[in-house]
């Protein structure tokens, strides 16, 4: 997660459930790429994943919880697809809000690392910045 409209530190949330299971960003992100194209396959492309990997992803997701995250259809003559079931909506957007109250709580104190930042690391962030504004 990020700081909100400044973008110079960012935060992440992650949960850890046991030593293999976790939920993070990269798994949410894969869930609402899901939900945008109704296809594992396709969010993981577009994350620059592999079927296998997001496969995986997601199918730990759905047994970590005792209801299902993501559900897929096996192909045919709709060519298969995924959905995001209820609960995996409310899971994404409970995690979205998890997000938002950690940025909250500690905004204070990132205001103060900004603060405190070497000239020489805002020298890279801006250069970074910059990178990052620049039509491709």
């Amino acid at each position: 997660m990020t700081t909100g409209a400044r973008d110079d530190i960012a935060v992440n949330l992650r949960i850890d459930f046991s030593r293999e299971d976790r939920l993070g960003r990269g798994k949410m992100m894969l869930l609402a790429r899901i939900r945008e194209t109704g296809s594992i396959s396709a969010a993981g492309r577009s994350m620059d994943m592999s079927y296998r990997r997001a496969w995986l992803l997601v199918d730990m997701m759905n047994r970590m919880f005792a209801s299902p995250v993501v559900e897929s259809q096996r192909g045919g003559r709709q060519g298969g697809g995924a959905v995001v079931t209820a609960f995996g909506e409310e899971l994404l957007a409970r995690f979205r809000a998890m997000e938002a109250k950690a940025r909250a709580a500690i905004g204070d104190d990132l205001d103060w690392l900004r603060a405190n930042l070497s000239s020489d690391l805002r020298k890279r962030q801006a250069e970074a910045s910059e990178g990052r504004a620049r039509p491709s």
